[in-house]
């Protein structure tokens, strides 16, 4: 059995480009569907979030149109309420890395709020990737890389990876209110950005990295991050 972090947002508000604050949290699905899959593997789950709040879902993704109706919408609302490990979160500055198999970052708008500028994230991530410890890290969720640094600039710079897209940003309607574009900052720190079709799964794998596009992906990455558990 391994052991997987995951780590949270605790921001449920993005502030905007004119600083305005918009309702957000992380993303239902892109906690769900892996840890349906991690701990239907048999492995153990902990979240870690900053200063150890409980994080907080973005309403929005538990609506039944983005959920593929009515029925997923609350078949994912029940699986979040049953995820105890939410409700119990270890604060991020204490994590050990040592202690854990795997990372996994779900995404949402809130890690562009709070993991974008978390030195203690960034400190994980930039470990993770070194360690060579299966790193997963999906749609907005890729923002908590620009905290990661290293003495030649970003660890993550060469590497292949994908997250939201800017057409994606922009078919959600929130592109032009938004401080900056998560795709832009990417490719700026030295990314290889990949990206797929809008809203259709498309995921990423470099060396320990893999990176998912958006909420659909982050199933195939789970898959992917069981392969190279060996599970």
């Amino acid at each position: 059995m391994a052991k997987i972090l995951f780590v949270m947002t605790g921001a449920d508000q993005w502030t905007l480009a004119d600083g305005t604050k918009h309702p957000t949290g992380f993303w239902a699905e892109e906690a769900v569907a892996p840890y349906e899959a991690f701990t239907g593997a048999g492995h153990e789950i902990v979240v870690a979030t900053p200063g150890g709040v409980v994080p907080p879902v973005d309403k929005g993704s538990l609506a039944a149109e983005v959920n593929g109706g009515q029925e997923n919408a609350d078949r994912v609302a029940e699986a979040l309420a049953s995820m105890d490990e939410l409700k119990r979160p270890v604060k991020l500055a204490e994590v050990d890395l040592g202690a854990y198999d795997a990372v996994f970052y779900p995404g949402g708008h809130g890690p562009m709020e709070d993991l974008a500028v978390n030195a203690d994230s960034g400190r994980l991530l930039t470990d993770a990737l070194a360690s060579g410890k299966p790193l997963g890290v999906v749609c907005h969720a890729p923002a908590a890389l620009l905290a990661a640094t290293g003495q030649d600039g970003s660890p993550f710079a060469g590497y292949r990876l994908t997250g939201f897209t800017n057409a994606e940003e922009t078919q959600a309607g929130l592109a032009d209110k938004a401080k900056w574009l998560l795709q832009d900052r990417l490719v700026e720190l030295g990314a290889d950005f990949q990206e797929g079709e809008p809203w259709a799964p498309h995921v990423v794998v470099d060396r320990n990295l893999v990176t998912g596009q958006n909420p659909s992906s982050s199933g195939p990455l789970a898959a992917e991050l069981l392969k190279k558990l060996g599970a």
